[in-house]
């Protein structure tokens, strides 16, 4: 089971990443940088200065920790459940819930991909801050703004990994943890690299389908039981790969 759960840290990873790199975000993230700082887009995308890039740095952390905070909560809260209910139930039981579990995370890879829309789920709610506080608090506030909402990209994905946590409580708040790593990086990355941002934003929707493809493939496996087989024959080419290199 070790390697199963490396792979599902894996998704967990790239699942950050892939709400960070969607349409919801990407395209609108210079605008939240420079709304958080007070320094225009286009300032920001110039050549900037050792005090810029620390006051950037700051911001962009703080930002991070709202978010961090509403989503290591949704996750922790998964998680409680997920232990509850291996209290609760029992082993047959238990197998349904798992094949519950990977048939939702099929759906969302197919809401995620954009091959299957429900139009609730379609329309972003998101609460907002009409006069953000000046320093890193306002930029903490923001970000709980941005995670305690929905948008049709995140909700979806995010959704994913309180599914894994509610499945597999032991690893539930690594799970969390990871998919904030994930979109923490990339955030940071491009902080203080934003003319990569349109060369990116171009791929957005080659990107979902990717990342939709992926979490249905990992449904399938869970449904199906074969997650742990599959793990384990992933790690045994990687381990074959590796020993023929060196030989």
């Amino acid at each position: 089971m070790e390697s199963a759960a490396d792979i599902t840290i894996w998704l967990a990873f790239s699942a950050g990443v892939l709400s960070f790199l969607s349409p919801c975000t990407l395209p609108i993230f210079p605008g939240y940088l420079s709304y958080i700082t007070g320094v225009s887009v286009k300032d920001l995308q110039g050549k900037s200065n050792l005090k810029l890039k620390v006051r950037l740095f700051i911001h962009a952390i703080s930002f991070l920790l709202g978010v961090s905070m509403i989503f290591f909560s949704l996750g922790l809260g998964a998680t409680v459940f997920g232990e509850w209910l291996q209290q609760l139930l029992t082993g047959a039981s238990a197998v349904l819930i798992q094949r519950i579990a990977g048939l939702s995370l099929m759906i969302i890879g197919l809401v995620v991909g954009g091959w299957f829309r429900f139009s609730t789920l379609m329309k972003t709610k998101r609460f907002q801050i009409k006069t953000k506080p000046v320093g890193m608090f306002g930029s903490f506030l923001v970000g709980v703004g941005f995670s305690a909402g929905w948008t049709p990209c995140i909700g979806p994905i995010f959704a994913s990994i309180l599914i894994l946590a509610t499945t597999s409580p032991a690893q539930g708040a690594l799970y969390t943890s990871v998919y904030l790593i994930g979109f923490a990086l990339p955030f940071l990355f491009l902080t203080f690299f934003l003319g990569y941002v349109k060369s990116i934003v171009k791929y957005s929707e080659q990107i979902m389908k990717l990342g939709g493809g992926l979490i249905i493939i990992f449904g399938l496996l869970l449904f199906t039981g074969q997650l742990a087989r599959f793990s384990n024959y992933i790690l045994r080419m990687i381990q074959d790969t590796w020993f023929s290199n060196l030989g």
